[in-house]
């Protein structure tokens, strides 16, 4: 009988692990970008599978690299972060 209990547990939260967050396209990944970030958006980013992490509030993309796969910080042409709040420095932190 634990068994059983353990198993349904299991299945239960696999399947609740699996769920889309509301408003993302499957996989967590937002369906279509604001237009905005595609045009300031470098060359060569995956645009097809990007992310908003709440943590940091920055767009972060799926990079399939030859091992792994990995979220790295979406980034303009010269080479910020994509955020949709403004960053702080250490330095603008300390002051």
């Amino acid at each position: 009988m634990l068994l059983r209990t353990k198993a349904a547990l299991m299945i239960a939260l696999t399947g609740a692990a699996c769920t889309d967050l509301p408003g993302t396209a499957t996989g967590g990944y937002i369906g279509q970008l604001p237009e905005g970030v595609v045009d300031i958006a470098a060359p060569g980013q995956n645009l097809n599978q990007v992310r908003l992490l709440p943590e940091d509030g920055c767009y972060w993309y799926l990079h399939k690299g030859p091992v792994e796969s990995t979220l790295l910080p979406l980034r303009t042409t010269t080479g910020a972060p994509i955020c949709t709040k403004a960053q702080t420095t250490a330095a603008n932190a300390s002051s």
